[in-house]
């Protein structure tokens, strides 16, 4: 029997697509009415991004979403952005852009299969169960068709699966390594079990950092769902605002996307805050997963010692727990995070490049930086805080 042809569609609003047909790629795994094994990629969270206006016109983050239908079924997505710039994307081609533009080249505009501003490994070939090989064929070629057809200089894929990196370079993609730092559940009852795995002196390094933080004169309270407040929301704009211009010079995010987020998915959300008198003056914000915990935003209007580290590393591990999740992802770079209990995890990216010499020496460049990146997480996980039989039982 013949097989039905495959349609690619290029759209520029997430409007155009419904939730449950989007889901149905994004997250089956939520069908049984749980969470997500990430909520990045789920119709609701893009969507905000876009009502929000933190993606479109004049971000430089302009929506081309992907989607492969068969038969007018949708079996197969992706979030595609054309990209006018490098920013908020964690994994970074800088040193790329600019060397092929010394050499005369146009890399802007290009094309970027990823979650703006979050760098948090999840699926990025959306692909609905039993259409696996097609779905993820036709994505990977209609991308690359696309960037080819535009005379784009490159299309790249961030944050996806090892398995899906595996797919891609089956596929001719160029497969690179880089690394985060992720906490692992190792079965803890509670926090107090988890530092029994620390050596003795990264122990009481940690219980002294915990007890300064908490010093601050005012309580941590955790937020999530119908607890979360728009006063929470004002307060945490101030913090993201603190941070956003101190990192990135104007923050990534609008006001709007809070609110629209709190309205599409605060059950995805928890807000942990350091407040005062009644009043917040530092926060955190996590988005929850099937599995994972994912560490996303910092800010704060005063500074504390150890405050940051308790509210982004150490009360995400007690929630963790709390919660029965596996792990923790805080977010990208900082290797301050080793010594709190986070240890240097391989993350994957793909890359596509169209001119033949340019992607050659990519090529070469990509190999060199593997070795040293699996060499720099071999030496950095001797360094974590853990007793030494703990360490080789987590690997």
């Amino acid at each position: 029997m013949e097989q039905a042809q495959i349609e690619i569609r290029v759209l520029d609003s997430l409007a155009q697509i419904a939730g449950r047909d989007w889901d149905a790629c994004a997250c089956p795994e939520a069908a049984d009415g749980g969470r997500p094994l990430d909520p990045f990629t789920t119709h609701r969270f893009l969507l905000a991004l876009e009502q929000s206006g933190s993606v479109g016109r004049g971000t430089g983050w302009q929506p081309q979403y992907l989607a492969a239908y068969q038969d007018g079924v949708l079996i197969a997505c992706a979030p595609l952005f054309a990209k006018s710039h490098s920013q908020g994307e964690y994994i970074f081609d800088h040193n790329w852009a600019h060397a092929y533009e010394g050499a005369g080249g146009r890399y802007y505009p290009k094309l970027q299969i990823a979650v703006p501003f979050t760098p948090a490994t999840g699926r990025r070939f959306l692909v609905r169960p039993g259409y696996e090989g097609i779905g993820h064929s036709a994505l990977v070629q209609g991308a690359v068709q696309l960037a080819a057809d535009n005379r784009l200089s490159s299309l790249h894929v961030t944050f996806c699966t090892e398995a899906e990196a595996q797919i891609g370079e089956e596929m001719g993609l160029m497969s690179r390594a880089t690394q985060q730092y992720h906490w692992l559940n190792d079965g803890y009852r509670d926090f107090e079990d988890f530092l029994a795995a620390l050596s003795s002196r990264k122990r009481k390094t940690l219980r002294k950092e915990r007890r300064a933080a908490q010093d601050f004169g005012g309580e941590i309270s955790c937020y999530t769902g119908a607890d979360i407040r728009a006063e929470h929301w004002d307060a945490f704009w101030a913090f993201y605002q603190d941070t956003g211009s101190r990192k990135w010079g104007t923050p990534y995010l609008t006001r709007q996307f809070f609110d629209i987020a709190h309205e599409l998915m605060a059950e995805d959300m928890l807000l942990v805050l350091a407040e005062r008198d009644g009043r917040p003056i530092a926060g955190a914000l996590n988005f929850i997963g099937r599995e994972t915990l994912f560490g996303r935003y910092w800010g704060c209007i005063e500074h504390h010692p150890f405050l940051h580290f308790e509210l982004c590393y150490y009360q995400a591990i007690e929630r963790a727990i709390a919660m029965g999740l596996s792990r923790v992802e805080a977010g990208a770079q900082g290797e301050h995070k080793l010594a709190r209990g986070y240890l240097p995890t391989q993350t994957h990216s793909l890359h596509w490049i169209g001119d033949p010499g340019f992607a050659d020496a990519v090529r070469r460049y990509l190999e060199a930086e593997r070795a040293a990146v699996e060499e720099e997480i071999e030496i950095l996980t001797d360094y974590g805080p853990f007793r030494k039989a703990q360490v080789e039982e987590q690997e």
